[in-house]
């Protein structure tokens, strides 16, 4: 959920407004950026939690957790969960699609659109992001509060209703060429001036390496930037009816686009779900 506000704190040092900030087009949400460091800092790294938080927060306030499991900073949360994560995923539910979702946080998690989720020694959580803006477009800023719920078993039946990688690769060959033919229909080049240049960035753009642990697998990273792609695309492509002749062809277009979201979003779970070894 992302509310507004015209002022705030604001700090000019991080990543800034660029590729891989919090608000370029074809950035990894902010739970899947969570989702992958919560899995890597069971490897030791000395210097991974400070890795975790410029890559999570990117040009953020400093994040603050709320909820089941009080009042405190994420930082503190991530370094008390370093290397105790057993399970852990990143989903993006939308109204009538809440795949993997536990029920305990599916109304918020639909909401903001994203979530992560993980197991520990002590328990099973959801973790929803609420994102505030303020400032200007020039200058713009997100406060952001992990809201975090206790939740009962939940990896089978995000497993189930992800599928595996390979699945995932296989569906977003799919939906890109839904996706390229509904571009082709729409022609939004012609028709927004902003689009050109918007499509040019995101097919030259991927995921920064500052952003990924070294030990997400290249597959893994390769299905990551095409979701992420392809979802900035959609949100493209709907932001005007563009060339559409009747109500039938718009609803034959937003149909194949909801079906590349649909892609794109199980795909970038599939990507981020690990389950340890037992």
């Amino acid at each position: 959920m992302v509310s507004h506000s015209s002022e705030g704190p604001h700090d000019a040092t991080g990543p800034g407004s660029g590729p891989g900030s919090a608000s370029s087009a074809g950035a990894l949400p902010r739970s899947a950026l969570l989702a992958l460091w919560l899995r890597a800092a069971r490897l030791g790294d000395d210097d991974g939690l400070a890795r975790l938080l410029r890559a999570v927060q990117r040009d953020d306030e400093p994040h603050v957790v709320s909820g089941a499991l009080g009042d405190l900073r994420l930082e503190d949360l991530a370094g008390a969960w370093a290397g105790d994560a057993r399970e852990v995923v990143a989903l993006a539910p939308v109204p009538g699609d809440v795949a993997g979702v536990p029920p305990e946080a599916a109304a918020r998690a639909t909401d903001a659109g994203e979530c992560v989720v993980v197991t520990t020694s002590s328990g099973s959580w959801a973790l929803v992001p609420e994102v505030t803006e303020f400032g200007s477009d020039l200058e713009p800023g997100h406060l952001v509060t992990w809201h975090v719920t206790s939740v009962g078993p939940w990896s089978t039946r995000a497993l189930g209703a992800l599928g595996s990688l390979a699945e995932a690769e296989r569906d977003l060959r799919t939906a890109l060429l839904l996706a390229t033919r509904a571009l082709d229909e729409l022609d939004v080049a012609r028709w927004r001036d902003d689009a050109a240049g918007a499509l040019a960035d995101l097919r030259a753009g991927g995921v920064p390496a500052w952003q990924l642990p070294a030990s997400v697998p290249p597959r893994a990273v390769q299905v990551l930037t095409q979701a992420a792609r392809l979802r900035a695309i959609v949100d493209l492509a709907t932001a005007d009816d563009g060339g559409s002749v009747n109500l039938w062809q718009a609803d034959q277009r937003s149909t194949a686009l909801r079906e590349v979201d649909r892609a794109s979003r199980h795909a970038l779970g599939a990507a981020t779900l690990w389950i340890a070894a037992s």
